[in-house]
């Protein structure tokens, strides 16, 4: 078969599974089982296939037809134009997070000066190592309770050249940093903040992503009332806390901490927010 033929046939499968991206999706996993971009697979549409490939491609489609995300078939996913290992131990980035690395590059201009940013909750570290790229003289500390992530995250780390500035924590929240206190320019979070509630009716893709990265099993809130209420002793005196959030909403104030700003995208969506001292 050819990559035209394929590409038709797959698309029209997932499109009957209501998958959002029919198409694209076909085109990257024909591409991952190819080692080919998607600008080869045009230039060789009418190509004929081996077998070995074509079997190989329809295995990976078999599992995108069970809902499995594309990201964790590959094993890779883009985040703000640079290329992250993903595994079923994180979360897969997504475009909304950028809207956190924006609010970081509004707030603090100067790319050469020697911040001090703190990622709680890092992942697959796309926003500390994002931040560590943009920012050429900044020194990051990333957590995560889960063992397993920061595995994932060092090795991106190592991937993208920035090992060597970043520093990784096991630990509940602030917990993993221990006594660390006073001194980061950043603390930037994407914490679970789906509501229990909401978790029924998600995509069916989520299902396969770290449902404690997801949700803090109450009102979408647990977590992002913590990094308020707990973040003032851990930053500078110019310092922000930087997070995301969803349909939950954001904290009030706390005692050490106000909300500066409110984070929305294009269509006027609420996204995250900026709280200082």
């Amino acid at each position: 078969m050819t990559p035209r033929s394929l590409l038709a046939q797959a698309s029209e499968a997932l499109r009957s599974r209501a998958c959002a991206t029919p198409k694209l999706d076909a085109d990257l996993l024909l591409g991952h089982a190819l080692g080919k971009s998607r600008s080869w697979l045009i230039a060789h549409a009418d190509d004929e296939l081996d077998e070995a490939n074509t079997n190989i491609f329809q295995q990976l489609l078999k599992r995108r037809l069970q809902r499995e995300p594309v990201a964790y078939i590959t094993g890779e996913k883009e985040f703000w134009s640079r290329p992250f290992h993903v595994t079923p131990d994180v979360l897969i980035p997504r475009p909304e997070t950028e809207h956190l690395i924006e609010a970081v590059l509004a707030h603090f201009p100067d790319h050469i000066a020697p911040y001090s940013f703190c990622d709680i909750g890092t992942g697959s570290g796309c926003i500390a190592i994002t931040l560590a790229c943009e920012y050429a003289q900044a020194t990051i500390c990333a957590t995560d309770i889960s063992a397993a992530a920061l595995k994932v995250a060092q090795g991106n780390a190592e991937r993208h050249g920035v090992a060597d500035r970043l520093s990784f924590s096991q630990g509940d929240i602030f917990a993993a940093l221990k006594d660390r206190q006073g001194n980061f320019d950043v603390i930037i979070s994407n914490p679970p903040y789906v509501a229990q509630h909401e978790m029924e009716g998600l995509e069916p893709e989520l299902e396969y992503e770290p449902r404690h990265a997801l949700s803090d099993e109450q009102d979408g809130l647990s977590f992002l009332r913590r990094l308020v209420e707990e973040a003032g002793d851990r930053l500078a005196p110019h310092g922000l806390l930087i997070v995301e959030t969803g349909l939950c909403g954001l904290p009030e104030d706390s005692g050490a901490m106000h909300l500066q700003e409110r984070i929305t995208d294009l269509a006027g969506h609420l996204r995250g927010g900026v709280y200082s001292r």
